[in-house]
């Protein structure tokens, strides 16, 4: 694919000096340090907070809809993609942006200043609808503003940007959490919102605003839109019911599949589910791939804290050495040299993910020591950054430039509708198992209650990422 020049589809300019073409050359570095910066927020969002949820989820009363404040991010985040791969291809990525970043940083102050459970469910609710709109922008302004030659570079940057978050955002938000409380780990985030529109905004508008050719006077898609609205609706009524095991949960269950088959058929690539080759197989791997791994992440912290009496700040930071690994992997695939083996990478970077996740319970036997966790993880988060980074490249090579954003949003669909419907099936069978009444200190974790509502999770996980390993051999158009 052709990056594009903003406001028209031509050729991204290219610079006169050679030294200039590089992602931190003196023609790109405003730019690329301003993007990397908005995830970096995003970074020390995910990172921070997941340290501080068990200790919100228990304080709350809300332990056994400890899924539902992830994935009710992911289900308002699919009406955001959408919405934002409209706007970015039809009026430029720049307003779907700016709204982004917005809304996550109001998303933020609601759940930091809820009352129940509910309310903080709710914030997160308001953050999903902004990081929808701000990740996908970001792709589009990758694909437009940079040259191919540099997309795996700054792709690799993103993976570079959580590096830093990964290991202080556990350490500061445990901190926080244990010494002035949960609610100032959301509460001061925002803050870090001034920098990145300040830096990274003048660049995009000077090189990826605005419309691409023949879109600047096509307005929005209302069918796209209306499926949009039904898999965000659909996704909440079935993480819903997913939550609440009695029989009246098969009616909103029922409707929420009704209302998201259809809508999803019709917003990703022909062919996705089947993993036709090229595209439509590089969109099912991205899902199959942060579904299992966000899924089993998501219920890390919350072992070691229930299970093995573990602080939050411990428990948070044994995922931290991921974020340095995560950002290798991303980095091994941006090398010239290995761009022949790009699907062999992928592939084994999948079987590591399913390694790490299938060897993560293995600490609720208690003599198995708890840097294990962490030590797998690393070795999972370095095959995610080879599977995901390399997702982003495929799919922006192979998107026409009138449909980067519709091909961007439809692999950030995949990615959150998978964390959704994996996280509500996790969800479901830790409720079922007694996960939601699992210990709820450190002296009741002793006891090792509830092992195999974790086991439920995990090791399910594990067979959903092997079969992406299998989706990997699909991605190369023949």
């Amino acid at each position: 694919m052709t990056a594009l020049e903003p406001r028209d589809a031509g050729v991204a300019e290219e610079p006169a000096d050679r030294a200039d073409e590089r992602v931190l050359g003196r023609a790109y570095r405003a730019l690329s340090v301003g993007i990397v910066s908005v995830v970096l927020l995003i970074a020390f969002e995910a990172t921070a907070v997941g340290t501080a949820m068990p200790v919100a989820a228990r304080e709350l009363g809300g332990v056994s809809l400890y899924a539902f404040a992830f994935s009710g991010y992911f289900t308002t985040s699919l009406f955001g993609m959408v919405l934002c791969g409209q706007w970015s291809d039809r009026r430029g990525p720049l307003g779907a942006l700016t709204t982004g970043i917005g809304a996550f940083a109001a998303g933020l102050v609601v759940a930091g200043t809820a009352g129940t459970m509910w309310v903080f469910i709710v914030g997160r609710a308001v953050q999903g609808f902004g990081g929808g709109l701000v990740i996908v922008a970001l792709y589009v302004i990758v694909g437009r503003a940079y040259p191919e030659r540099l997309r795996p570079a700054i792709l690799a940057a993103f993976a570079a940007g959580w590096v830093v978050p990964s290991i202080v955002g556990p350490l500061a938000a445990g901190a926080v959490t244990e010494h002035l409380g949960w609610r100032w780990v959301f509460l001061g985030i925002p803050v870090l919102v001034v920098f990145p529109l300040a830096l990274a905004l003048p660049q995009i508008r000077r090189r990826a605003a605005g419309p691409v050719k023949g879109t600047e006077t096509g307005g929005f898609d209302r069918r796209r839109i209306r499926l949009a609205l039904g898999v965000s609706l659909g996704a909440g009524l079935l993480q819903y019911a997913a939550q609440d095991l009695r029989w009246a949960s098969l009616v909103p269950g029922v409707a929420g599949a009704a209302l998201l088959v259809p809508a999803v058929l019709g917003l990703l690539p022909r062919g996705t589910y089947r993993a036709a080759r090229g595209l439509p197989s590089v969109v099912l791997l991205r899902g199959v791939a942060a579904g299992s791994f966000i899924a089993a992440e998501s219920f890390v912290p919350l072992m070691l804290v229930t299970q093995r009496g573990l602080s939050p700040t411990l428990a948070g930071f044994s995922l931290a050495a991921g974020g340095a690994t995560w950002a290798l992997g991303s980095w091994v695939q941006s090398r010239p040299r290995v761009e022949p083996y790009r699907e062999r990478l992928m592939t084994l970077g999948m079987v590591l993910v399913a390694c790490a996740i299938a060897a993560a319970p293995s600490v609720l036997v208690h003599s198995v020591p708890v840097w294990i966790v962490a030590v797998t993880w690393a070795f999972g988060c370095f095959g995610m950054g080879l599977v995901i980074a390399s997702a982003g490249v495929l799919l922006l090579r192979l998107s026409a430039p009138e449909e980067a954003g519709a091909n961007s949003a439809a692999l950030q669909i995949s990615d959150a509708l998978s964390n959704v419907v994996l996280l509500a099936a996790t969800g479901a069978a830790f409720a079922a198992l007694g996960g939601g009444t699992a210990a709820s200190t450190a002296a009741d974790a002793g006891s090792g209650a509830h092992p195999a509502a974790f086991a439920a999770v995990f090791l399910p996980m594990a067979v959903v990422a092997l079969v992406g390993a299998w989706v990997t051999t699909r991605v190369r158009v023949r």
